[in-house]
């Protein structure tokens, strides 16, 4: 069975970063057009960042300039490398192809607050 698995959330101040990972089993994600996603909580589920097979990148507006998505077909995950964190950031976070095609994961859960 297809599976994904995010990592990397937590707890962090305004202004800081995290790291999220997105590790997929029983699925190659190299040549899979992959996303990230957020959901906050009374919110639906938005594309916040996604990357083709060769890693051009696009962002939704209220990341562009902070977040980074990358993916390492060797170890066969997605990253999401999140800088300047704000409040307003806070969600699940989960990955997915922008097709929303395979079974969602747990998410990985960011929180920025003081």
């Amino acid at each position: 069975q297809v599976q994904l698995v995010e990592s990397g959330g937590g707890l962090v101040q305004p202004g800081g970063s995290l790291r999220l990972s997105c590790a997929a089993s029983r699925i190659r994600l190299s040549t899979l057009l992959m996303a990230w996603y957020r959901q906050a909580p009374g919110n639906q589920r938005e594309l916040v960042a996604q990357i083709t097979g060769t890693g051009n990148t696009d962002y939704g507006d209220s990341v562009k300039g902070r977040f980074t998505i990358s993916r390492d077909n060797a170890k066969n995950t997605v990253y999401l490398q999140m800088n300047s964190l704000k409040p307003e950031d806070t969600a699940a976070y989960y990955c997915n192809t922008i097709w929303r095609s395979l079974p969602w994961g747990q998410g990985t859960q960011v929180t920025v607050s003081s």
